[in-house]
């Protein structure tokens, strides 16, 4: 749903290949989006300060890997061909203890 209150059409969910999977692809503005989730709970947001870990922090060099490898197969299955802009986001998830939502950090164009 935040997704799609900000304008995106979700085109593919939980696209997977035994080699990786990539949890959300969305279009807006003839760009395609691979959008990887990232969760954390904590029992406060205020608890942020004291803890360094970030939910994107948990998108280690391995798992870029197999990104950029699931992306040139979803890809090349769809014909898309060279010409199609395409960029990978980050959606951070803050929940509580309870599963209520904190906030969600939006980090676009990440570098694979």
């Amino acid at each position: 749903m935040y997704l799609k209150n900000q304008g995106f059409d979700v085109v593919e969910r939980n696209y997977w290949q035994k080699w990786g999977e990539i949890d959300i692809v969305a279009r807006k503005n003839e760009i395609i989006h691979f959008v990887e989730v990232k969760t954390v709970s904590r029992d406060r947001l205020e608890d942020q300060a004291g803890d360094s870990y970030e939910p994107e922090d948990n998108v280690h060099p391995w798992k870029r890997q197999r990104l950029a490898r699931v992306i040139q197969t979803y890809l090349l299955a769809r014909q898309a061909g060279d010409e199609v802009e395409w960029q990978v986001d980050v959606l951070s998830v803050y929940l509580d203890r309870e599963g209520s939502l904190l906030k969600m950090d939006w980090l676009e164009d990440v570098a694979l």
